[in-house]
């Protein structure tokens, strides 16, 4: 029994992984930008495709590096292109959420519409004995990475100056731009990482899932419960929104199947009825 539950722990960390990898974009640029993107579930597909392309001809660790770089140059060319120019909630996720249909489409174009996988890489076969269980080590090496991503954004955002401009761009875009921080190529750079952290979760997430023309809905709604429940333009947030909704996930499926659908949108609703704003919300944003 002990082994049961530590084989739902270690997947409960995986999905919180990908989670985090997902929303963390979403967050920056929902919470942090005042943007609300929802072709971030796109960028996300994109990455997933892009990423078994590259693979084909160079392998899995360049497409690890590849498309994600490519998803964010994307990224930044929707926002320069289109996205910025865009002023209210209304315009931002009609704009975005057609953007999602193009997307979609031209994926079927280059890609055809049936499911594709990618082969995870020799040193990450197998399964590697951790805690008294055999778990996969491709699913370590996701924990890991999710792990290391989280620790990368919030030392960038709360331990480097140029997380200090990007809080002092938000807080008071005014004044920022009066000391000379440049707060349009900043919240460009912002918008860009958000895009290539979507696309490394795509690549991530292929060998594991498939990439199939649905996952960038299927990807956007729970990217956008874990910036609610966290809190918009929270780091913090974001880490603690992916572990709760994994736990819900993986302990509900576990536990309670026949509930375990409509387990995260009670959760949802919970945190928008005791704490709108989000659990870790930043100043200014609840």
């Amino acid at each position: 029994m002990t082994g049961f539950w530590t084989l739902q722990a270690l997947n409960m960390l995986q999905h919180a992984a990908l989670l985090l990898l997902i929303s963390s974009g979403l967050s920056v640029s929902f919470g942090l930008m005042g943007f609300v993107n929802l072709a971030h579930g796109a960028l996300y597909m994109l990455g997933a495709y892009i990423g078994i392309a590259v693979a084909a001809k160079a392998g899995f660790w360049a497409a690890l590096l590849i498309a994600p770089l490519v998803v964010g140059a994307l990224g930044a060319a929707l926002y320069l292109g289109l996205l910025c120019r865009l002023r209210g909630p209304m315009p931002q996720v009609l704009a975005s959420f057609g953007l999602v249909f193009i997307t979609v489409e031209l994926v079927r174009i280059l890609w055809g519409d049936v499911a594709l996988t990618l082969e995870r890489p020799a040193i990450l076969a197998g399964s590697r004995h951790v805690l008294g269980v055999d778990y996969p080590a491709y699913r370590l090496f996701i924990i890991l990475l999710g792990l290391a991503v989280a620790v990368g954004l919030w030392r960038t955002v709360h331990r480097s100056s140029l997380g200090a401009m990007l809080r002092a761009a938000v807080e008071n875009p005014a004044m920022a731009r009066a000391i000379g921080i440049r707060t349009g190529s900043l919240f460009l750079a912002t918008f860009a990482l958000g895009a290539a952290l979507a696309g490394l979760g795509g690549v991530v997430a292929a060998p594991i899932l498939s990439a199939n023309t649905g996952m960038a809905i299927s990807a956007l709604i729970p990217a956008l419960i874990v910036t609610v429940i966290g809190g918009m333009g929270s780091v913090s947030g974001t880490i603690l929104g992916a572990l709760i909704v994994a736990a819900i996930e993986v302990f509900g499926a576990a536990l309670w199947p026949d509930a375990s659908a409509v387990l995260i949108y009670a959760a949802l609703a919970a945190a928008l009825i005791w704490r709108p704003q989000g659990l870790l919300a930043v100043k200014g944003h609840g």
